[in-house]
Parts: C-alpha cells; structure tokens; sequence
C-alpha cells in the first residue's frame, strides 16, 4: 500500500467532554507531518452520506475546552447493513481518504472492525466514552469529566438530604458497567453503591438503608447505576416504598443523566484525550490497523478493535470493597 499522505477524523457514538480536543490533536499531528486532513461530520451517517469538511491546524483553534464534538456525532442503522458500509468506503475512496481515526466507544469500534474486515482502509480507534468500559485502556475519554460532574451533583444534594433527613437514591450512566458509579460514590461518600458488575441484594438492601436512616445521621446517599439489574433508582425506590418500613422515610430519586455528558471537559481529560489523538496517528504511520490505542500504566498500548468490543472490562473489586468498608 501507498504511504498514507491523507487521513479522515470522526467522532460517532455517544459524545464525551474531551472529544474536541482529541480531534485537534488528530488534526494538528497531521498536519505537522504533512498530511492532509478530512473532517467526517456525523460519525459513520456523514460517512455514508460524504458530509465532509477539509480541516486544518487553524480549524481546530480554540475547541480544546470545549465539550461535545465540534465534528458532530449519530448512531448510523444503515451502516450496520451490507449497503450502507459498501456506500461509505466508496465516498471515503472518492476522498481520497487512506487512513481513518474514529473517537468513540464499543459500538464505534465495533462498526471499525467490521469496516475494515470488509474494506481493508486502516483504521485506529480513540477510547471516546464516559463509562470508561472499554477494555485496552486504563482511562477513557470523558470518564473523568463525568466523574467530576456526578460528584458536584452529590455534594449538592448531600446538602438537601442533610437539611430535610432524607433518603436520595441518585442513578448515573453506566448501562453495562458500574464505573462512574463505583468511582463517585467513594468521591461522594455514598453509603451505598449498585452497580451492574454485583448482584443486588433487595433485602440486603432494605436492610442496610432502614438501619443508616434509623440511626442519628438521618440521611443517607445511595449511588445507582442506570444498568443495575433491579431496574435503576427509580424502579428500587418502587421497591422501598412498597415496603411498610420505609412509609415514614423521606424518599428522593434524582436521576442525573445526561448532565454527565455536557460541559467543559477537566485538565486530565483534555491531557489524555490529546495523547490519544496524537497516538493514533502515530500508529496510523508506522502502518497499524484495525487497533485502539490507550493508555496503560501512563504507556501507550495498541489492542486489536476485536478485542476491545469483545472482552469486558473488569471493575476494581478492591474499590468495591473500599465502598463497603467507608459506608
């Protein structure tokens, strides 16, 4: 194969704070080797669609602290078809597009391993989501902005349960795994934390909460991930409310949602995101494919795409622990 001379950049799936400022390391390592640069707006539908923009140093200016993508981002049903990938690597050809970075999580590397299985464009993947479950990577893009959000949200309601001795059981993202959950129940001072990696216990629960809130602290914060097996927040205070032991207790849901998503990405996202950007540009040059990079014990590591959509991502039992033992 030719030396690679032009590059395309997207960003697909669910967008993370720190994905700007992967692009814009993407795009500046590029351009400082002398590569040319295509922009795919709308992840794999712009793809299919040729929604392209030329992209220069001067075109990533001043995006770095900001959240969301500047490149937008979907989730494409007819790239999952025969047609719609045959249609995407016919318009990436077209460009003249020789290699491809695609920044997102399990589903955007998924859709890269089956695009260039078919395909053969070279492909390097950037860990682009907030629940930092892909597996190759110590941290992900995002996490830790994420993280920090869910925390400030605590700290504000631990305010208001303080004030009116009551019971919040606040759900966040993690629809398979129970990272941020895990991370900012310790961050927050939960005293207790549900996650999908752990069987839940209803009466192990109904009994820890009712003895927390009958003791003189009187309020209480349980951290839920959206992916627990019992339902979310809002399905196991159903649960608590049934039961006639808790008819007295002042019980609050607060769903934190896609707050986790938005704003101003954090000093370590922006620091990672633009190591990964650069990496995989990198490795794009030296003629790897179908690969993600990470960071592993602050290295960078290269796994094949297959592998992280395929195995999970373990959760820190240590960390587990750590919650039961601090609540």
């Amino acid at each position: 194969m030719d030396a690679i001379q032009k590059i395309g950049v997207f960003t697909s799936g669910g967008d993370a704070p720190g994905m700007n400022a992967c692009l814009r390391a993407v795009v500046r390592k590029a351009v400082s080797i002398g590569l040319e640069v295509v922009g795919i707006r709308r992840g794999y539908q712009g793809m299919i669609e040729g929604d392209f923009v030329e992209m220069d140093a001067k075109s990533v200016s001043n995006i770095v602290q900001k959240g969301g993508t500047v490149l937008k981002s979907a989730r494409s049903k007819a790239f999952r078809t025969v047609e719609g990938r045959k249609l995407a690597a016919q318009n990436i050809r077209d460009a003249g597009v020789q290699g491809l970075v695609a920044i997102g999580g399990d589903g955007t590397l998924a859709g890269a391993s089956i695009f260039y299985d078919e395909y053969q464009i070279p492909l390097v993947g950037c860990p682009g989501t907030i629940d930092n479950d892909l597996y190759g990577t110590d941290e992900t893009i995002g996490f830790d902005t994420a993280l920090n959000t869910a925390i400030e949200n605590i700290d504000k309601i631990r305010d208001t349960a303080d004030a009116h001795d009551r019971l919040f059981l606040v759900e966040v993202m993690g629809r398979d795994a129970g990272f941020i959950a895990l991370h900012c129940g310790i961050g927050g001072g939960a005293e207790m934390v549900l996650i999908p990696e752990t069987i839940t216990d209803v009466n192990e629960i109904k009994h820890h909460i009712y003895s927390l809130m009958s003791s003189q602290h009187r309020s209480s914060i349980v951290v839920v991930a959206e992916g627990d097996e019992t339902g979310g927040a809002t399905q196991i205070a159903n649960i608590l409310r049934a039961d006639s032991a808790f008819e007295n207790i002042d019980l609050r849901v607060c769903i934190l949602g896609h707050t986790q998503r938005g704003g101003a990405p954090s000093a370590r996202d922006r620091v990672l995101a633009s190591r990964l950007g650069v990496a995989a540009v990198d490795a794009l040059m030296a003629g790897h494919a179908n690969v993600m990079v990470g960071i592993v014990n602050n290295e960078v590591k290269l796994t094949p795409s297959r592998n992280v959509w395929s195995r999970k991502k373990s959760i820190s039992y240590e960390l587990l622990g750590l919650t039961q033992v601090l609540s």
